[in-house]
């Protein structure tokens, strides 16, 4: 296949076709358009590295008329001056016109992240449709106080929460649809516009959720979908002093510029990084259930998710059990294609990526880390990543200490139980940690020891948009999910009144 030419996918339904044939436009003000400079980007499969579309690069000029349309909205009060449940109506269409393309969604966001299409069927677009439904159920239901006034003399005291202004929406790769939604979904409910910049690699499912948007009624300047490249559309829309609020998922790195960013005009951040979570199998622990569930915690979409459970801390008395329950886990998964039905691993999301996860294996070896299973590419093309266990592994290597981002763990046998909290405390991340045991007083004395903001206990990736999730340390500032998610895109005004 020559560079450029887009690929032949017979496997996909007719209405992805057809979706992938249509060009791809930025959503700014209410008009589907192409990047003024008429560049683009191309978007490829990573199951085979093909050309499956092209989406524009949008440069500061593009992300200047985006927002300043998504300013004006707000300004002029189109979107937070409707009634709240006209809004809710908005948001709850858009979940029906998401479900109507199920098919049309999954099937893009697989041929665009990779990932296996019964996740994408039955994980990401449903869960998509949730969380806007859920975000539609808020617009009636943002409401302030009315404290008493601790003061001589009679006053009437109210707190107004009022959209924080114009929100820039920054999300990554590795869930694209499902992490549009659970930005756009507070943001709107609060009453704020939005300006969303999708990771330059998978930017398929957010430019088609723009036309449902619109397709559901939304005002034109409300939601504003800018493609392009982080460093040049990212940092436009960071810097940007008409933007009020910065919403980024991504890793600590680039969230740390992002606070250099803000500086200008003082924007409110919300950051939401990386992480290197423990998954602690205690002695007493269902160990079927333990071992699946720990396999599951780092294999599932590849080991790309920031909450993967990426250290492994077994007691020393089960750790060959544990190792080779889980490998055999690893070697048993069928490496392949996101299209193919029978594919339980697909790949990783670029050839960048791939470089960055074998990469971090072979320094884990040459630290003198053990290749349990996996170790290796996949395969003479995509971007393929066999899942991986490495032991023999100590806190100073690179592989323990560092956020990798693929199907890799790293387990260590622990003698006694009691290290277990300093163990999993011992990492600059605070994001999440899987507990297996039977005894829930174990569970809930070690869950208050732990610096992390989600806790799993006897159970791997339970999510939902009522939950507040977000880290602790360098895992980020924030939470997103419940009233703490909604809190986020608000700010708080107080009213005193004399009687």
């Amino acid at each position: 296949m020559m560079m450029g030419e887009r690929a032949m996918h017979p496997a996909i339904d007719s209405r992805t076709a057809a979706s992938l044939a249509r060009p791809f436009r930025m959503l700014i003000d209410g008009q589907f358009v192409d990047a003024l400079g008429g560049e683009t980007i191309d978007v490829r499969n990573p199951a085979t590295g093909e050309v499956i579309a092209t989406v524009p690069v949008g440069g500061k000029e593009d992300m200047d008329r985006a927002v300043a349309a998504a300013r004006r909205a707000f300004d002029q009060g189109s979107w937070s001056s409707l009634r709240p449940d006209e809004r809710g109506r908005i948001l709850w269409r858009t979940a029906e016109l998401l479900e109507a393309r199920a098919d049309e969604f999954a099937e893009l966001e697989t041929l665009d992240n990779g990932k296996p299409i019964a996740s994408a069927r039955h994980g990401d677009i449903p869960y998509a449709a949730s969380v806007l439904r859920y975000w539609a159920g808020w617009c009636t239901k943002v409401g302030g106080t009315t404290p008493l006034a601790d003061t001589p003399g009679e006053y009437m005291v109210q707190t107004w929460p009022e959209p924080v202004g114009v929100a820039g929406l920054i999300t990554p790769w590795n869930y694209p649809l499902a992490m549009a939604v659970v930005k756009h979904g507070p943001a709107l409910a609060a009453g704020c516009t939005t300006i969303h910049k999708p990771a330059e690699q998978t930017p398929l499912t957010a430019l088609r959720l723009g036309e449902l948007f619109m397709e559901a009624g939304m005002p034109p300047g409300v939601v504003n979908i800018v493609t392009g490249h982080g460093r040049v559309a990212g940092a436009a829309l960071a810097d940007h002093e008409g933007v009020d609020k910065i919403s980024f998922t991504g890793s600590t790195e680039v969230g740390k510029s992002l606070i250099g960013a803000s500086r200008g005009n003082l924007k409110r951040l919300s950051l939401e990084l990386g992480g290197k979570s423990p998954t602690i199998i205690f002695p007493d622990a269902d160990m079927e259930k333990a071992i699946a569930g720990a396999a599951f915690g780092i294999f599932r979409n590849s080991g790309q998710v920031c909450a993967a459970g990426s250290r492994l801390y077994v007691p020393r008395s089960h750790f060959d059990q544990v190792i080779e329950g889980m490998a055999a886990i690893a070697q048993a998964h069928r490496i392949g294609p996101g299209l193919d039905p029978a594919t339980t691993l697909g790949p990783v999301v670029s050839d960048v990526q791939q470089h960055r996860v074998l990469g971090y294996i072979e320094s884990g070896i040459a630290e003198g880390a053990t290749v349990v299973t996996g170790g290796r590419a996949r395969g003479d093309q995509g971007y393929f990543v066999e899942p991986t266990i490495l032991t023999d592994v100590n806190p100073r290597m690179r592989v323990v200490r560092e956020e990798i981002f693929g199907p890799v763990v790293v387990a260590t046998p622990v003698d006694d139980v009691e290290e277990l909290a300093a163990l999993a405390n011992g990492t600059i991340y605070g994001l999440a940690t899987t507990i297996w045991t039977q005894n829930i007083s174990n569970a809930y004395r070690l869950a208050k020891r732990l610096r992390a903001g989600y806790v799993w206990v006897n159970c791997n990736g339970i999510a939902g948009p009522n939950l507040p999730f977000g880290g602790f340390k360098q895992s980020g500032w924030g939470r997103e999910g419940g009233p703490e998610g909604i809190h986020a895109f608000t700010e708080t005004k107080t009213v005193i009144t004399a009687l």
